[in-house]
């Protein structure tokens, strides 16, 4: 065999990881460095007095020390009662995308033979006529769930909405 068909062996050395050294936060540097600046105010500021440096320090020091919270794992979802008609998450009104959902679900409905809930206008001529009509009304008997990031959430009937 040639030399370039024999596969080649090559030591590499074992290197040991000292895990005694803390991890460096990098976002956290940046942070504080942007907060430094922003507080500093630029190039065309006037430097900082010797107690405003102090002060600055002290915030960099107090933010430091803060710890940080990535999730919080023992939180059940709960749900938000929607009392007196009150939405307690988002908008008072529909967002648009949730209009586009409900439309497009109660048009699908209404193709394949569901009935509508009120009297057909003369001037629809598709199955999203109607639900757009429907919709305007607020005749739909429908439920939005809007949910917050940490899981909870609200159920909030389509009459609830102005």
């Amino acid at each position: 065999m040639s030399e370039s068909e024999n596969p080649q062996i090559v030591e590499t050395e074992s290197i040991e990881i000292d895990e005694s050294v803390p991890e460096v936060n990098t976002g956290l540097n940046k942070a504080l460095a942007t907060y430094r600046k922003l507080t500093e105010g630029g190039k065309d500021a006037e430097p900082l007095t010797e107690e405003q440096e102090a002060e600055l320090e002290k915030k960099l020091s107090e933010i430091e020390k803060r710890d940080v919270v990535d999730t919080v794992e023992d939180h059940e979802p709960v749900e938000l009662p929607c009392e007196k008609g009150k939405i307690t998450i988002g908008p008072p009104t529909l967002t648009r995308f949730e209009k586009a959902r409900i439309m497009g679900a109660r048009a699908l409905q209404l193709s394949l033979g569901a009935p509508p809930f009120i009297s057909i206008p003369k001037t629809a001529r598709i199955s999203l006529d109607i639900a757009m009509e429907e919709l305007e009304r607020l005749v739909i008997p429908i439920t939005i769930r809007r949910v917050l990031p940490n899981g909870d959430y609200q159920n909030i009937p389509i009459g609830f909405f102005e």
